[in-house]
């Protein structure tokens, strides 16, 4: 009787990496409120506003007209044309339609970047704190992160990208305003980081995802840099989203305008063979959506209000060094309560109602066994001590929330006396 070869046991790659940290406070924030009742949710960057009403309107009506075939791997052709025209008279880049591509969602769009940026062996340099999400996206694409350093503002030290970079280095990714830290960078700084990129031969990975909240100066699209370059020389790509500015979290709607036509070709194959073509209906919504670009400065002056009265109290109970420059979170530093990110963030879930993310998921680093392969990832590094909290929730309930997160950090404060 024949006898059959064991086989080795099958561990793949993406089984090492864990489900986003962010999703497991959503979890945790949806498991105790279904046992226990309401939540102040701070924990999901969910706004407290909503798209334009033309914008649902233009979905509905797509549907019922029966505009729902195959459209172009790319995108609309007319949802394209109107993206280049706000990225040339908002943002100062010159994309033309045909080295753009619409995404559901520009989470689907960094993915696919990646992957369409990636090499055997090669390595992305990413924040130190950084979007969790940014991780996994670098680690299914094959990409090895190497992380670099922030400054006192949380935003990136070139010098300290300068130095985490090597030989193996192809990509370096930016995210400005950042998610979670809110740091900015300022035109000076991502001149620097574009001309290091541009002497060592990197792509640069730009997310701007919060391009419409920036409060402490004005958004900077570091691909502005290089217009009017041969595209065969640019080195940025640069990605966006509907879902912030716009309120349109739910219709998963992004974009991408990609620095070269080669980067352009291999693009449209990992779109191809993944999407096939984004939603027809939902880019139809887009094109409104575009047009009503009006409604993005009372959702800016929303959060901005939100911060600049609510987070003062974060600042003046130790817990938060300055106020975000940009974006939707602060990361307030909660350590001195002698607790983890993690287990204050689950004491205040279940004793006091209020929902954020530990930080030790916007830290984590992942280590390799010799053969290459991940060892399963953890949360800590740098950012344990911290906990994100998204303040472009309702106003009120934010207040509660920040005013119960500081009165949990002061009574274990003085437990430990």
């Amino acid at each position: 009787m024949a006898h059959s070869t064991p086989q080795a046991p099958f561990f793949p790659e993406a089984s090492a990496i864990p489900t986003s940290w962010l999703y497991e406070a959503f979890r945790r924030a949806n498991e105790r409120e279904h046992r226990a009742g309401p939540l102040i949710k701070l924990h999901v960057g969910e706004p407290a506003f909503g798209p334009p009403e033309s914008v649902g309107r233009a979905l509905a009506e797509a549907v019922l007209d029966g505009r729902t075939r195959y459209i172009d791997v790319q995108g609309l052709m007319e949802l394209r044309e109107a993206i280049s025209e706000k990225l040339d008279t908002v943002n100062g880049i010159d994309a033309p339609a045909d080295r753009l591509f619409v995404t559901p969602g520009s989470c689907q769009g960094l993915s696919a970047l990646l992957r369409t940026l990636a090499e055997p062996g090669a390595e992305i340099l990413m924040p130190q704190i950084h979007w969790p999400v940014h991780l996994q996206q670098a680690l299914l694409a094959g990409l090895r992160p190497v992380f670099y350093g922030l400054d006192d503002t949380l935003a990136p030290d070139v010098d300290s990208v300068r130095a985490a970079s090597g030989p193996n280095t192809r990509i370096l990714l930016l995210n400005s305003p950042s998610n979670p830290t809110g740091a900015l960078l300022s035109r000076e700084r991502q001149t620097r980081l574009y001309e290091l990129a541009s002497e060592r031969g990197w792509q640069i990975v730009s997310d701007e995802a919060y391009e419409d909240f920036v409060y402490a100066s004005e958004h900077v699209s570091i691909a502005s840099l290089e217009r009017g370059l041969d595209p065969s020389r640019r080195l940025v790509n640069s990605v966006f989203t509907f879902s912030k500015g716009l309120a349109m979290t739910g219709y998963r709607l992004g974009y991408v305008a990609v620095a070269r036509p080669q980067v352009c070709d291999a693009m449209r194959m990992v779109q191809e063979s993944s999407i096939i073509a984004p939603s027809a209906p939902i880019q139809y919504a887009g094109i409104s959506a575009l047009h009503a670009r009006e409604s993005i400065a009372g959702n800016h002056a929303f959060v901005r209000e939100n911060r600049d009265r609510m987070l003062p109290a974060l600042t003046e109970a130790g817990l938060l060094p300055a106020l975000p420059g940009g974006g939707w979170y602060a990361m307030a530093d909660i350590s001195s309560s002698g607790m983890t990110g993690e287990q204050f963030a689950a004491e205040l879930l279940h004793k006091e109602g209020v929902a954020v993310v530990p930080g030790g998921g916007f830290s984590a680093c992942p280590e390799f066994g010799a053969d290459g392969t991940l060892r399963p990832l953890r949360p800590g590094g740098v950012a344990d001590g911290l906990v994100r909290i998204a303040f472009c929730a309702d106003r009120d309930q934010l207040a509660a929330g920040i005013e119960r997160i500081v009165a949990l950090v002061q009574r274990k404060q003085k437990e430990a006396r």
